[in-house]
Formats: C-alpha cells, sequence, structure tokens
C-alpha cells in the first residue's frame, strides 16, 4: 500500500473507532505492524496532526488541520446517511467501503452539535436484501482499467448461455440491486454492451490502450441515448 494511502487509512480509522484506540487495534485495522503504526503516528503528527496519547494508553485525534470545518443541515446529515445505506445495497464491497470512509471523513470536520446529529441520526432498511450474484472475477480490475482507459480481453457467457471471448473498452460500471452491468465498446461488435459482470468467467489485461477516447465515447453513448431513449444497450 503507497505511503499516502495507508496515512489516510489511519486518519479514518481513528476517525471512526471511539477513543482512545490502542496501537494494536490501530495496527489491526490498519494492516500495518505495531513498529510501523508508531512511525506512522510520528509522520502525521509531524505533518500537523493533533494527536493525543501514547504507545500503551491509546490514541485520540484531537483535530485534523487537514480538512476544515464544514456545517450540514439535519436533512443534508439524513440524506448522507440514506445515501450510504443505498450505496450498501446497490454498491460492491470496496466501493461501499470507500464511501462509509468518506463519511466518516466528513462527520469528523463538523461543528460538535452537527456531529453528534449525525452519529444519531440512525435509519434502518426494512427492504429485503438484494438478490445479486456475486462477480467471478477481480472487479478492481475492472474499476482501474475504466480509470486507466485499458481495454481488457473476457470470456463471457450472455444471457442465453452462449460463450464468447471478447476484447472490450469498459466505459463504467452501472449498479442496480439485481445487476452489476459494466458499459463497454465491444471490439467484435464495433458497438456499446453492456456486459453482466458476474457473466464474466476470466478476465486478462490486453495490454492496449484507448485513452484519450474515453470521453468521446461516453459522449456518443449519451447522445445515441438521448435519440434512443426507449432502447437500452444490447446485452453482451
Amino acid at each position: 500500500m503507497a505511503r499516502t494511502d495507508r496515512l489516510m487509512r489511519l486518519m479514518d480509522t481513528m476517525r471512526r473507532l471511539p477513543a482512545p484506540v490502542t496501537a494494536a487495534r490501530l495496527a489491526e485495522e490498519t494492516g500495518v505492524s505495531p513498529r510501523q503504526l508508531y512511525r506512522d503516528i510520528a509522520t502525521l503528527r509531524a505533518g500537523g496532526a493533533l494527536i493525543d496519547g501514547e504507545a500503551g494508553l491509546g490514541y485520540r485525534l484531537t483535530e485534523d488541520p487537514a480538512l476544515p470545518p464544514q456545517s450540514f443541515s439535519r436533512l443534508e446529515i439524513e440524506a448522507l446517511h440514506l445515501a450510504m445505506m443505498a450505496l450498501g445495497r446497490i454498491g460492491d464491497d470496496d466501493l461501499t467501503d470507500a464511501g462509509a470512509a468518506a463519511l466518516a471523513r466528513i462527520i469528523a470536520t463538523l461543528p460538535e452539535r452537527q456531529s453528534q446529529q449525525a452519529l444519531h441520526a440512525i435509519m434502518h432498511s426494512f427492504a429485503p436484501q438484494p438478490d445479486r450474484a456475486p462477480p467471478q472475477v477481480d472487479l478492481a480490475a475492472i474499476r482501474e482499467a475504466c480509470w486507466q482507459e485499458q481495454a481488457i480481453e473476457i470470456d463471457y457467457t450472455d444471457l442465453n448461455g452462449a460463450t464468447s471471448t471478447r476484447v472490450i473498452w469498459p466505459l463504467g460500471l452501472s449498479y442496480s440491486e439485481r445487476s452489476l452491468l459494466v458499459l463497454a465498446h465491444c471490439r467484435l461488435r464495433m458497438d456499446f454492451r453492456m456486459f453482466h459482470i458476474n457473466r464474466i468467467t476470466a478476465l486478462r489485461q490486453s495490454g492496449e490502450s484507448f485513452r484519450p477516447r474515453r470521453v468521446a465515447l461516453l459522449r456518443d453513448y449519451r447522445q445515441a441515448r438521448r435519440e434512443e431513449s426507449h432502447l437500452t444497450p444490447p446485452q453482451g
């Protein structure tokens, strides 16, 4: 893990867990050795973070100067919690964890009264859990290919049971309670296709870059959707 990402995870963990947090718990949560944890605490302090405590007593993050104070209405706070609940129902695990970390970071910057409101804005969902088959491939690899504009080769089984191998240019992910899709430009069909990620049985990096065509392709896709709003891209 990159040093910056590791330090950010440590800050997020200290915001999220009840203080004081022992070094052993922080090391476990962030996936580092206790020795590395002590070095990271020293690095954060050197960077201006106010962290009270010491080894054997536990640590408390008292101020994070990297984030300015923010203010939200009670309704906005509830909206953030509701968004996180929805994300937990339709997002993948990595995306849900990222959303929870972002929400904890936001709450940490609120004034004390609003921070207490946020902590008590507990809402419950009574809808049934989504029935969605898990991916058979590394979803992070698909997301990274979208970001880096890298073509990937996939083995795919369509809704009729037919199998094929495709090279696709992945453009973005689409989430719902029942399906997780990747919008892509299929190089076999030379057109836009929506692929069910749980039907991708294997994934390989092709080594081909389609940068900087992603933005233009998304623009073309949106234009086609406006012109044919009653249609959806064919399944892969």
